[in-house]
């Protein structure tokens, strides 16, 4: 069977076209970017029609470059980012520009809201935390959870908020697009903390609307990922290039699917995954939360499961900016103005290719640079939406190549402390399964044994497992399977990297810069 999924990142689109039989098969993907608008005020905002349009264009290639029929397609679904906000109308139109899940303009409702009571923890209320606990194990500790975003266009767009008729994050926005059905999945319902995951419960809790003073009215009816939604629209059809009626499922959040593209489908499974943002995230049949590391179990793509999930904002992205910023621009490792795919040696080794070498050129621990990789703030273990990037401890005899080492192994240290962190609660597993385009290079790959500890193993195509996972819901739905069992069965590792060099310490200076 043919599915096609959209991977909805950060910045980018990648569509994807999957055979799915005794294996699965990536046919052919096409991307396209899309703007990411960061203003002073915090915000961090996508435009609705970029995305459409970079959807209806991908597909059309797609369809050209793999030479299926669209009448071949037996399934599609959304895989993306989360915690995003969209308010559309009855007509499924969104009323303003996205808010991406990186948006922070709620800082004051948030403050507002959670920062006031005489008991506090981790500055938040604990009366409203433990109201939020006891429903779901979690609750809003940062100004960029979605209620905050929901809050500030109550009280800074009026005019938006009295035309919304429901809230939606970025996936349901597409869904609703595609099919002309408005619904909310599970595990975007459960990103806004106000859904309640008690078994016999589950759905909206109409005591946290109250406290949290959501109009129940904007909430959708919510489906599981795993349902299907309804047939593709003849708009949407004509627009995609696609065929009226193809089924369309529920698809959901990126980090939903991941772990099912990886193949860590039993519980107790860990996985790494570093994109624009990374993660630390281990499968449970169970629920559990460290309020205090901002670590909770979120809702799994199999119900009656979860992804007990550590988050750091920006991880591959630190290496974007480092790229751009210490090799594009700059003379040294790169004075051509080459872009990352452009080659730089007759063999064809692409730029990215080129700079892993030369960061394979300095030593472990960097010649004594450091980097925290915070560069839009961090979400966990700490919260701190001021927190930043920082060179540290470099000297006269460092050069660029331990700068740009320096920021790999910020990411890796970053990431062992989200292990280390989530093994106060469950029992991370040994080997890890690395995934994310950080797990194409073998550099990163064994740098991430040294630092951990732990054995990684990688998978085929690790840039797409969050559309692999979701491909696998979709042919499971349609076959009737058991998606956990058909992951285990068509997702194996591929390589193996086991720790080489003995583990250094985390940098004192992370732990200090946290504590200031």
């Amino acid at each position: 069977m043919y599915i096609i999924i959209y991977d909805f990142g950060t910045s980018s689109v990648k569509t994807c076209l999957f055979q799915i039989d005794s294996q699965i098969n990536l046919v052919a993907d096409v991307s396209a970017r899309y703007g990411l608008y960061i203003s002073d005020n915090g915000g961090a905002e996508q435009d609705a029609e970029e995305w459409w349009s970079a959807i209806c264009s991908t597909t059309h290639d797609l369809i050209k470059k793999s030479n299926v029929k669209p009448n071949e397609i037996e399934g599609m679904a959304f895989c993306t980012q989360m915690q995003g906000a969209v308010f559309v109308d009855k007509d499924g139109n969104a009323l303003r520009r996205p808010m991406n899940y990186l948006d922070q303009k709620g800082y004051k409702e948030y403050k507002e809201c959670m920062g006031r009571g005489v008991i506090k923890v981790s500055g938040c209320s604990l009366y409203k935390l433990l109201r939020n606990l006891r429903v779901n194990y979690a609750g809003s500790t940062s100004a960029k959870d979605p209620v905050w975003k929901y809050k500030w266009v109550e009280n800074n767009e009026p005019d938006v908020y009295k035309q919304i008729y429901k809230w939606l994050d970025i996936s349901e926005y597409l869904v609703s697009r595609c099919t002309g059905k408005i619904i909310r999945t599970a595990d975007t319902a459960f990103a806004t903390f106000l859904y309640d995951t008690r078994k016999g419960r589950e759905g909206w809790n109409k005591g946290l609307l109250k406290m949290y003073k959501v109009n129940p009215d904007h909430m959708p009816d919510i489906i599981d990922c795993t349902d299907l939604v309804g047939g593709l629209t003849n708009k949407a059809a004509g627009e995609l290039g696609l065929v009226e009626g193809i089924p369309v499922f529920g698809g959901g959040g990126d980090t939903t699917f991941v772990n099912i593209g990886a193949g860590c489908t039993r519980p107790g499974d860990t996985h790494i995954y570093v994109g624009t943002s990374g993660w630390v995230s281990t499968f449970m049949d169970h629920q559990t939360v460290d309020i205090n590391a901002m670590i909770t179990g979120v809702l799994s793509a199999k119900h009656g499961y979860y992804n007990y999930y550590a988050e750091l904002e920006t991880a591959g992205k630190c290496f974007e900016w480092v790229i751009d910023h210490l090799a594009l621009d700059e003379i040294g490792v790169n004075p051509y103005k080459l872009t990352v795919t452009d080659d730089v040696e007759s063999n064809n080794k692409t730029l990215y290719a080129y700079i892993f070498d030369e960061i394979a050129k300095s030593p472990a621990g960097a010649n004594g640079v450091i980097f925290t990789p915070w560069l839009h703030g961090n979400r966990c273990p700490f919260e701190d939406s001021n927190a930043g990037g920082m060179f540290f401890n470099i000297k006269i005899e460092n050069d660029k190549r331990d700068m740009l080492r320096a920021v790999l192994e910020g990411i890796c240290y970053h990431l062992r402390w989200l292990l280390e962190c989530e093994n106060k609660k469950v029992k991370t597993s040994d080997p890890i399964r690395f995934v994310g385009g950080g797990a194409l290079s073998s550099v990163t790959c064994q740098m991430l044994a040294d630092i951990t500890g732990k054995t990684i193993e990688t998978v085929d195509n690790p840039r797409e497992v969050g559309a692999i996972g979701t491909a696998l819901v979709v042919a499971a739905g349609i076959k009737k399977v058991d998606v956990l069992k058909l992951s285990r069965e068509l997702v194996k590792a591929n390589r193996v990297y086991s720790p080489i060099t003995s583990i250094s310490p985390m940098p004192r200076i992370i732990r200090i810069l946290t504590e200031v």
